[in-house]
């Protein structure tokens, strides 16, 4: 495989992500379930989410005000004032929160920009992302960044369209089968997945889904470059 641009995910591939959600979602549990059981919370948490994607996207504020409609919701309209202030607090600290690189990123990273364009492809509020970017300290170690409302076959015909890239020279890198996978195969290109202990419920893919070949799965980051090695003169497995 002839490998021109390696592609990086940024939330729960190069930084904790889904942990600072899982953490305020058990408070707002907690604090709802005067009103309904927790698993309810959960639930209608997820369900509203989910209806909210085309209005709100993806990210700490859409997910605030999802914590919020469903505070109304299951508490029937009795949820007070303070309690809504507490759910912005908490979206609030989210927003705030440091970057907190995972294992072995800066040293992978940098191992891989020396001889490799790196391309940071990743979704959700821009200001959200683009802050996360600038903390973590990584951006000069990129040939360039996209942040995109989605990760779908179209959005990344597009990106690897604007960068003349492609989509058979093209390694993407990321822990959402969904989002980081099975689109970028589907267009012809490669992908590495390196799955995050924590999984966002809307972005599971059954394992009936998994019919492409064309990606691999690693445990850890540490063991990307020599995989890359492999990738540049093998052919695509699963």
């Amino acid at each position: 495989m002839v490998l021109q641009v390696i592609g990086f995910d940024g939330d729960d591939t190069l930084w904790h992500n889904e942990r600072i959600f899982t953490l305020t979602q058990e408070r707002v549990r907690a604090m709802l379930s005067r009103y309904v059981p927790p698993e309810l919370v959960d639930q209608s948490l997820l369900a509203t989410e989910i209806r909210n994607l085309a209005a709100f996207g993806y990210g700490i504020k859409g997910f605030t005000l999802s914590m919020i409609e469903t505070a109304i919701e299951v508490s029937k309209g009795r949820i007070g004032g303070t309690e809504i202030r507490e759910i912005l607090n908490a979206g609030r600290e989210m927003l705030a929160h440091p970057v907190e690189l995972l294992p072995d990123v800066r040293e992978v990273l940098e191992e891989l920009s020396a001889g490799t364009r790196l391309l940071l492809i990743t979704k959700g509020d821009l200001f959200d992302q683009e802050s996360k970017i600038a903390r973590s300290g990584l951006v000069n170690l990129f040939w360039r960044v996209e942040v995109v409302s989605e990760k779908d076959e179209a959005s990344y015909a597009r990106v690897l369209a604007r960068h003349a890239i492609p989509p058979e020279h093209f390694l993407m890198i990321g822990n959402s089968l969904r989002s980081d996978i099975l689109p970028v195969v589907a267009i012809g290109g490669r992908a590495v997945h390196v799955p995050y202990h924590t999984t966002w419920a809307h972005e599971h893919v059954e394992v009936d889904e998994l019919h492409h070949n064309g990606f691999w799965r690693l445990e850890r980051l540490r063991d990307l470059p020599a995989l890359v090695d492999q990738v540049r003169g093998a052919a695509p497995s699963e």
